[in-house]
This record gives C-alpha cells, sequence and structure tokens, in this order.
C-alpha cells in the first residue's frame, strides 16, 4: 500500500530513517514538502533562500519526484494521505513548541491514518535523558555526563533509494519551488553539506578546541545552517569524531545543542519568555530611545568595534562567529539594558542558521535568564574581549573599514557605567 514521505527539518536522502521506514513499507513512497505560511511569515529570507536551494537539490535526487505544496499541514497532508490511499505518513520527529503542535493537530485530521514519526534532528532526541527521578536536567554539565552515557546509534548505512517514488504529476496539486529574494554566502543542500564537514574533518579538526573561539581565523565548521535544515545529520558528523581534543570539543558543541532542544521542549515558554521566571521582573528599556539604540546596534555603528564587526558580519552574510554572538548579546542586555527578546528576534531574521532553541537559549544565557547562564555579574567588557579573541583586528577591519578614521563613531555608552547599572538592575531582583 502507498506511503507518505513527508519531509521538514530533513532535507536530505544519507542517513534517513523516516525515509527508510517508508521504502520498507513495501509500497509505492509519495515525497512531498508543504510550504506553511506561517513557517514563511517568521523566517528571514535568507533561512528561505536556503529551504528553496535545499528543496531544488533533493528534488533532483529524486529525479524530480517530490511534490512541494502550499498550505497548512494539517490541511494538505490529510489531502495527499487521502488522495494516494496511503496507509501511514513518515516524518522525522519535531520537538518544537510549533512543530509539537502541528503535528497533533495533521495526527488529528488524518484519522485512522497513522503518523508515523521516526528519528530526530538530534543525536539524543528530547526528553530521552533525564535524571533519576524522571524530571529534565536544568544544568549542562550533568546533562552532558548523562547525555554520552545514553549513547546514540550510528549512521544508517543506506539512503531510500530503494523505494518506488509515486510521480509528482500524477497525483496533483503541487507548486513551483520560489526562487528566493537573496544569494546565501555558502551554498545550500546536502551535497554541500557533506563536502563541508569533510574538508572540516580533514583539515581543521585537530586545532578546533582553541580556534573555534577566534573569529580571526577560519577555524569553525560553518555546519549551522546545514543541522538547522538537516541537509546532514548529526550522527553523520558524530562517526567522524575520534578521541582527540579538537574531536571531543566539537562532540561538546552537538551536546549543547541537544540540550538546549531538550530545555524547549520541557520548558515550552522559554521561547520568548525567561527561562528563569525571576528575570520577569527585571528592568528594560523599552522607550523611544532603547529604539534607537536598538537601531545603532542593529547597524553596527556603536563604536565598539568587535560589536560593530559582528552585527555587519550578520548583516552582511546571515552569519556571526559564536564568539561574537555572545559579546553582541551581551552588549545589547547589559549596555543598552534592552530586552533580550528584541535581539534574539532580530537574530531570527537575519541568520542563515536561525534555530528557535540554540537562538532563544544563547540569548538567556547571556542575558543571565537562562539555564546554564552566565553570572548575573558576568558583563562581558567588549573591548577587552576584541583585544583577547581578535588581537592584530583582522576580523575588526574586515568588517569595519573605517575603524581607527575619522568616520568611526565615538562609543555609544560608557561600558564601566552600563556594567554597574546592568548589576543594579539585577541585584535589584535577587
Amino acid at each position: 500500500m502507498p506511503t507518505l514521505l513527508w519531509f521538514r527539518r530533513d532535507l536530505r536522502l544519507h542517513d534517513l530513517p523516516a525515509a527508510l521506514d517508508a521504502a520498507a513499507a513495501d509500497g509505492d513512497v509519495l515525497a512531498c514538502y508543504v510550504l506553511d505560511p506561517r513557517l514563511k511569515a517568521s523566517a528571514g529570507a535568507r533561512r528561505l533562500q536556503y529551504l528553496y536551494d535545499a528543496l531544488r537539490e533533493l528534488r533532483d535526487g529524486l529525479d524530480g519526484r517530490l511534490l512541494v505544496t502550499r498550505g497548512k499541514p494539517e490541511t494538505r497532508i490529510p489531502a495527499l494521505a487521502n488522495k494516494i490511499g496511503a496507509t501511514a505518513v513518515h516524518v522525522s520527529a519535531d520537538f518544537s513548541p510549533f512543530g509539537v503542535r502541528r503535528d497533533d493537530a495533521v495526527r488529528e485530521a488524518l484519522g485512522d491514518v497513522a503518523l508515523e514519526a521516526t528519528g530526530s534532528p538530534y543525536l539524543v532526541s528530547p526528553g530521552r535523558v533525564t535524571k533519576n527521578d524522571g524530571t529534565p536536567y536544568k544544568v549542562f554539565t550533568p546533562y552532558y555526563s548523562a547525555w554520552r552515557e545514553h549513547g546514540w546509534r550510528g549512521p544508517a548505512k543506506s539512503g531510500p533509494k530503494t523505494a518506488t517514488w509515486l510521480d509528482p504529476a500524477d497525483v496533483g496539486g503541487g507548486v513551483d519551488i520560489p526562487d528566493g529574494t537573496t544569494e546565501l554566502e555558502l551554498p545550500a543542500g546536502e551535497a554541500a553539506a557533506r563536502k563541508a564537514w569533510k574538508s572540516f574533518v580533514d583539515k581543521k579538526i585537530e586545532d578546533y578546541a582553541d580556534a573555534r573561539n577566534r573569529p580571526d581565523v577560519d577555524g569553525v565548521s560553518r555546519m549551522s545552517a546545514h543541522l538547522k535544515f538537516g541537509t546532514i545529520h548529526p550522527r553523520t558528523m558524530a562517526a567522524d569524531l575520534g578521541a582527540g581534543k579538537g574531536a571531543q570539543a566539537y562532540l561538546r558543541e552537538l551536546a549543547f545543542r541537544d540540550f538546549y532542544a531538550d530545555v524547549l521542549y520541557q520548558w515550552p515558554r522559554s521561547a520568548w519568555w525567561n527561562w528563569n521566571e525571576s528575570f520577569d521582573r527585571i528592568e528594560v528599556d523599552e522607550d523611544d530611545d532603547a529604539k534607537k539604540r536598538f537601531e545603532t546596534w542593529k547597524a553596527g555603528r556603536t563604536g565598539f568595534p568587535i560589536v560593530d564587526a559582528g552585527m555587519r558580519q550578520l548583516s552582511e552574510t546571515g552569519f556571526m562567529h559564536n564568539r561574537v554572538r555572545m559579546i553582541v548579546a551581551s552588549f545589547l542586555v547589559k549596555d543598552l539594558h534592552l530586552p533580550w527578546q528584541w535581539g534574539a528576534r532580530w537574530f531570527l531574521d537575519q541568520l542563515v542558521d536561525g534555530d528557535m532553541a540554540s537562538n532563544q537559549h544563547g540569548w538567556q544565557w547571556a542575558a543571565g535568564c537562562g539555564t546554564d547562564a552566565a553570572p548575573y555579574f558576568r558583563v562581558f567588557n567588549p573591548t577587552t574581549q576584541g583585544a583577547k579573541f581578535d588581537p592584530d583586528e583582522v576580523y575588526i577591519r574586515r568588517w569595519v573599514p573605517e575603524f581607527a578614521t575619522d568616520d568611526y563613531p565615538e562609543p555609544m555608552v560608557d561600558h564601566s557605567a552600563e556594567r554597574n547599572e546592568a548589576l543594579s538592575r539585577y541585584n535589584a531582583i535577587r
């Protein structure tokens, strides 16, 4: 009997358990992707561009046999299942708050047709690693130990080529994949992901533990967007990580990705509200002057070179080095006293790799209101951070060409004074 394979955050043909399950059902398979207008409305132009480029590559890998349709999944998926007489709909599990609500609605609309979830975008799916009493971890270090002990399966050994794919033209209801409105700094899709990963493992992994903090050197993998869209699975990557210092540092970053996904799954409110609810009482600035300061920060005209370099890299490329993400986030919430949600929303609009769990909880770490948050008294000094991690000003001069000229603005705030103000506001809610 026919089955439906619904692609979401798994735009690849290798190491895809949901596709293997669909192929193993001993019937024809219709591969589909639903362009949900709600996701389009919440995604920036670069994320949409990555999505469209990856969909085109996926369609080509299936010899054109990918049906792309538009509408709400709770309407389109049951309609397609009914059209082909599907006995099941196969997906990779989605644990985001939006994904859980969407899948519950689709499951209800499908009625007797099963929504079969196999695998997920993570090494260890949210909810799998808990304390002995079954409660979720709130601190990364013990989570990491339990995560390693739990372990994960190796990559699936084959792709879904054994399936008999239904021709979308015979089903109908498809739409063209949009062209998008921008260009990406790096190519999208599975082939690009696998090539980039191999290059990183061959050339950079050995030095990663130290180089990952240096925005002035090419020492990171740039795999975050590929992981966001599932054009490569972290299992595929973990299988290449040995016992070396750099490899283990990278594995720890994959664990952080799983941890933040687990936190968001366990506390869905934390997508836009403080995980530590005591921070709901903290004083933040939201008046017209605050909005002007926010625009200055977005434009990379703060007068703090490492901050401005990061913000300009973001606006020009849709990427920002992780160390610099922490610096610019600390500056927004602790020097400018603006809500972390403002910065998080801007990042989601600009980043190719914008991921709800990692982005929101990275921002809350910087703001001091999340799990494993930076202590409230830790306020990044953007000047000393720049001197430490970009000592020769290579990164700064790349993105701020007018640095050290009369055209570069004076610092918009006195860091020392604003640090004291931030500590005063934090002490008021202790």
